[in-house]
């Protein structure tokens, strides 16, 4: 009987600490979210348009301090994922280093994965610290790739053909040269 006590107290004691964590889902910010979200400053926003892919237009976003005149820069990309009953844009930034790490990722991908093939069902993918991802899965036979710009968001997806990483690769290698 005293196990059974014990038993029931150390369960009851268990759920409650498990019900006093918070249960959110926590969203990494790119450096140029944290910049840009910065109080007691003026802060000015430019968005130079480069170009769209598959439904996703990506931009050059330039962000400058004009107190402190501190400028930082990156890629901004942007998808409207439509359902029946709603339309939701999908928003996702891209520090200068992770453009570079993106870069890098595509080009790799392209020369020595997209080729390849694959015994068992495979995934290979590039993250940002906003929780942008970029890559391609093997199955059936084929390559696929995506790109998915929220996280915690499946409506975010955008499949892609493998030549279509070509035009998302250009449309970076546009971008990068005028990031600060």
């Amino acid at each position: 009987m005293l196990k059974i006590i014990l038993g029931m107290a150390l369960f009851i004691y268990c759920s409650s600490v498990v019900q006093a964590q918070p249960q959110t889902l926590s969203r990494e910010q790119s450096n140029i979210e944290k910049f840009s979200a910065k109080s007691g400053t003026l802060i000015e926003k430019q968005f130079v348009d480069i170009g769209t892919i598959k439904g996703v237009k990506v931009q050059l976003r330039i962000i400058t301090d004009m107190i402190v005149s501190i400028k930082v820069s990156g890629v901004r990309m942007e998808y409207v994922a439509s359902s029946r009953y709603t339309t939701d844009a999908k928003i996702t930034f891209l520090d200068s280093d992770e453009v570079d790490g993106l870069i890098k990722s595509i080009n790799i991908l392209k020369s020595k994965v997209l080729n390849s093939t694959r015994d068992n069902y495979t995934e290979i993918v590039f993250r940002s610290r906003s929780g942008f991802e970029a890559g391609g899965y093997f199955s059936d036979a084929k390559w696929t790739t995506f790109v998915k710009l929220e996280r915690f968001d499946k409506d975010s997806y955008v499949f892609m053909k493998p030549e279509d990483f070509d035009r998302l690769l250009a449309l970076l290698q546009q971008a990068r040269p005028r990031i600060v």
